[in-house]
């Protein structure tokens, strides 16, 4: 008998057959991308059901974080978090710009904003915080601080799809917020991300950017590149849409065994739940401290050899990577928070799918 394989997330996927109505339109329409018709029809149904003003769709996230610093105009110095994916601290360096690592809170493991005005500069000119695991950044905080320095915002919202704080959606939030729509996302397009902005001029440099700086056939504004989504890709997020509530609320009842089964044991801590915040369930992060009888990465073998791939997600620090570590930011001494949870931190599986008896069988190798 062959072993079930869990892996740490799988992405949601319809019955095919309910997917081929929307390729016989497109392929009817013949128009593959640049624009179309589930395009536009994604955008509108996105704008209301996120609560938002205006969104850019995008063939990926990284695309879509690199054309938000460049439709902003970011130069010199960011600050952000070294406790994130590398697209984030990448998409600085695609830009010319220095990534300056801000510590992280040890309560949610976001940018700790009582330590961002220690390190703005005269090149300060944006602070990019990551709303990690979908809970949300201390935004009065980080506000409060661009504000009194002039300093742009821009969210890495890439968890925080349909993420609310205080009944108002987290994108709303800062200057920019980019999602992301990996097929390991709580809502996908396959590969695919998007912008989110707050007024319709912003709105069309983005979508400039995004499509090589082309305004008309004749004329080129600014020097763009190709991040257009294809109508295929819009097409399975229209589908995809229709099925995010009710796979939230099977991602919800998962966190809540998960907590149930996890509760006492010795060592083993799970991320307090977001206060004044509707999460979105997409992850299920703990922490292996010392008290727990084997250190991290032991844990994280055991139960790969019971066919269960956790992920440790985010290790190593972004901060660690040859291209970050000699800023004088990425010392560790600067980031002890960090440091101590890129080395505790263990993503387990969590997805729709996912069964009470597949959450048994990973508590109990945790427990024994």
């Amino acid at each position: 008998m062959v072993e079930k394989l869990i892996h740490v997330t799988e992405p949601t996927l319809p019955p095919l057959e309910d997917f081929v109505p929307y390729l016989e339109k497109i392929w009817k329409s013949k128009v593959l991308t640049n624009g179309g018709p589930f395009h536009q029809q994604l955008e509108a149904a996105l704008c209301e059901f996120l609560e938002v003003k205006y969104i850019c769709l995008f063939a990926n996230a990284t695309i879509a974080l690199v054309t938000a610093l460049q439709s902003l105009r970011i130069t010199g110095e960011v600050i952000t978090t070294p406790y994130s994916f590398v697209a984030t601290t990448h998409s600085l360096l695609w830009n010319g710009i220095k990534p300056v690592f801000n510590d992280i809170c040890p309560h949610n493991l976001n940018l700790d904003a009582s330590k961002i005005e220690s390190l703005i500069t005269p090149q300060t000119t944006a602070i990019m915080p990551v709303h990690c695991y979908g809970t949300p950044c201390d935004v009065d905080a980080i506000q409060k601080i661009a504000d009194e320095y002039n300093l742009k915002v821009i969210y890495d919202a890439a968890h925080a799809f349909g993420v609310k704080r205080r009944q108002e959606s987290i994108l709303n939030f800062g200057d920019l917020s980019i999602l992301s729509f990996h097929a390991t996302k709580v809502f996908n397009t396959f590969e695919g991300g998007a912008i989110i902005c707050q007024d319709k001029k912003t709105k069309e440099r983005i979508d400039h950017l995004k499509n090589f700086g082309i305004i008309n056939q004749t004329q080129v504004v600014a020097p763009g590149i190709n991040g257009k989504m294809s109508e295929i890709n819009a097409a399975f997020g229209m589908l995809q849409l229709n099925g995010y509530a009710n796979a939230r609320e099977k991602r919800k009842e998962i966190d809540r065994l998960y907590r149930k089964k996890l509760e006492g044991i010795q060592g083993v801590s799970c991320l307090p739940p977001p206060c004044e915040s509707t999460p979105n369930y997409g992850y299920f992060p703990i922490l292996v401290g010392p008290q727990y009888p084997l250190r991290r990465d032991a844990l994280f073998q055991k139960l790969a050899d019971n066919h269960i791939h956790a992920r440790r997600y985010f290790y190593p620090l972004i901060s660690h990577f040859p291209m970050y570590r000699n800023l004088l930011s990425a010392a560790d001494s600067n980031l002890p928070v960090a440091v101590k949870a890129a080395n505790e931190i263990l993503c387990l599986p969590l997805y729709p799918e996912l069964l009470p008896s597949d959450v048994e069988k990973i508590t109990n190798l945790i427990i024994n």
